[in-house]
């Protein structure tokens, strides 16, 4: 350990859902443990979020507050700050210039949605523009629903979303009537799914709320809720320092990593959508568990089998 560095047991950088559960079970096993939280949550444009049991339609900002509340319990170190190199002795450094030390590390950075250069789409990102089915589509159901393709994988959600709404229509956007596959084209017709080609110039708002979508020919669409899929963009940029093997996904570069969540790199553990696309937030919260208990038995043995 570097004699200018804070030291700890743990340190977690992210304090989403997946950050603060494997701080919650470092904590509770007496592990001085740091979480570092730059205040970036995906969800946070969310009014909600669903399908986590007994937090079901609690909002983004109160559930992370109730589990710093939670750790602060258990003496974990919470500090708002941006973790922004880190070395291979698991120095990090924090854009005030604080440096830590610790013996073993949860990257848990999530990731970040970019959306389509749609005019309205970012604007509505959140509230009548969603991405999820399984965290919206409840609260949305039956409503008249669009999707706005980004890629071919976008039949994908106009077929998933016609469970919710019997009322879609996919926009092709930028994608050729070419690009749909057989069955593709099948299935669209067996769900009932619209198809329109076209580029969208934008979404049209009355009293803020989404009314309909237009395309560039000067059509316009009456719709009530858009489903998009945003580009995942990974926050890896701390793990490929550490040397971590990425893995090269349609949804972007995620690390290697074991059932617990370590990585190729000893010490090092990945945990929620800094390990996946798919992690929801209930995944999350489970993933920083199995990483947090993981670490503490992984801990212990090494102290046991130091001692002479």
């Amino acid at each position: 350990m570097t004699e200018t560095s804070e030291t700890y047991e743990v340190i977690v950088i992210g304090g989403g859902a997946a950050g603060l559960s494997a701080a919650l079970v470092l904590g509770r096993a007496r592990r001085r443990t740091l979480v570092i939280d730059a205040g970036e949550p995906r969800n946070a444009p969310a009014a909600h979020m669903q399908g986590y049991l007994t937090r079901d339609g609690i909002p983004p900002a109160e559930f992370l507050a109730l589990g710093r509340e939670e750790i602060a319990r258990y003496g974990v170190e919470l500090v708002e700050d941006r973790a922004v190199d880190v070395t291979a002795d698991f120095t990090v450094t924090l854009a005030s210039g604080r440096t830590v030390q610790g013996r073993r590390l949860v990257i848990a950075t999530g990731l970040k949605d970019e959306l389509p250069p749609v005019p309205g789409v970012a604007e509505r990102f959140g509230r009548d523009v969603l991405h999820c089915p399984y965290c919206h589509g409840w609260e949305v159901r039956d409503q008249a629903f669009g999707v706005l393709a980004t890629t071919p994988l976008s039949v994908h959600q106009a077929l998933m979303v016609s469970q919710w709404s019997k009322d879609v229509t996919l926009f092709l956007h930028e994608l050729a009537e070419t690009d749909l596959s057989d069955d593709d084209l099948r299935r669209l017709a067996a769900a009932s799914v619209k198809v329109v080609p076209g580029e969208v110039a934008g979404l049209v708002v009355a009293e803020d709320h989404l009314t309909g979508v237009r395309l560039k020919d000067g059509r316009t669409f009456a719709r009530e809720i858009v489903f998009t899929a945003p580009r995942a963009v990974p926050r890896t940029d701390l793990l490929a320092r550490l040397g971590a093997k990425l893995n090269e996904t349609p949804f972007g570069s995620y690390p290697v990593v074991d059932p617990t969540g370590q990585t190729t790199v000893p010490g090092v553990w990945a945990a929620g959508n800094a390990m996946g696309f798919g992690e929801q937030v209930v995944n999350a919260a489970a993933g920083g568990y199995r990483a947090g208990a993981t670490i503490n038995g992984d801990l212990l043995m090494t102290d046991l089998d130091a001692m002479p």
